[in-house]
C-alpha cells in the first residue's frame, strides 16, 4: 500500500484505466452484478456526462493510476473510485479534499444504502445524512449525503 500519491487533472489518455478502475472496484463491491458487461454503457456515460461536465481528477500511485474523483460546477460528486490495493490508505481522503477545493461551498453525493463502508468513510469525513432517494439508473435505494463547511 502506497501512501504518497500525485493528483493531477485527468487526461484524455487516461480513459482505459479509469475505467477498468470503475469496473474492478464496483465488481468487488457488488460481486452478484456482472460489471464487465456494464463497461459499454459505462465508456457511454463516461464520455458524454462526466468527463464534459465534471473536473475530474486522477491520483497516481507509482505510475499507475490509482483513483479518482468527479466533481461538477454544482459540487455533486458522481464518482470516488479508489484501487483496492489502497483501501484503507489516505487516498480516498485526499482525493474528496481535492474535491473540496474545487467546490468550497459544498458538496453533495448519492450513495447507495447498503454500501455501508463508503457509508462510513463519508461520516468520517464531514458528511451527514441529507434525505434518501433511488438511484434512476440501477433503481437502488440511496442515502444522499452533504458536506458543508
Amino acid at each position: 500500500m502506497t501512501s504518497t500519491f500525485t493528483l493531477r487533472p485527468y487526461r484524455a489518455e487516461d480513459e482505459d484505466a479509469a475505467i477498468a478502475l470503475w469496473r474492478e472496484t464496483w465488481q468487488l463491491a457488488y460481486p452478484a452484478i456482472d460489471f464487465a458487461a456494464r463497461v459499454p454503457w459505462w465508456r457511454e456515460r463516461w464520455r458524454n456526462e462526466l468527463v464534459p461536465n465534471a473536473e475530474v481528477i486522477v491520483a497516481e500511485a507509482d505510475g499507475t493510476l490509482a483513483g479518482f474523483v468527479t466533481i461538477d460546477a454544482a459540487g455533486y460528486l458522481d464518482q470516488l473510485v479508489v484501487s483496492p490495493q489502497q483501501w484503507g490508505s489516505p487516498l480516498a481522503t485526499q482525493l474528496v479534499d481535492a474535491a473540496r477545493q474545487k467546490s468550497p461551498v459544498g458538496i453533495t453525493l448519492l450513495v447507495n444504502k447498503d454500501n455501508a463502508r463508503a457509508i462510513r468513510f463519508y461520516k468520517r469525513n464531514g458528511f451527514v445524512d441529507d434525505g434518501e432517494d433511488v438511484n434512476p439508473t440501477s433503481g437502488r435505494p440511496v442515502l444522499r449525503m452533504a458536506w458543508r463547511p
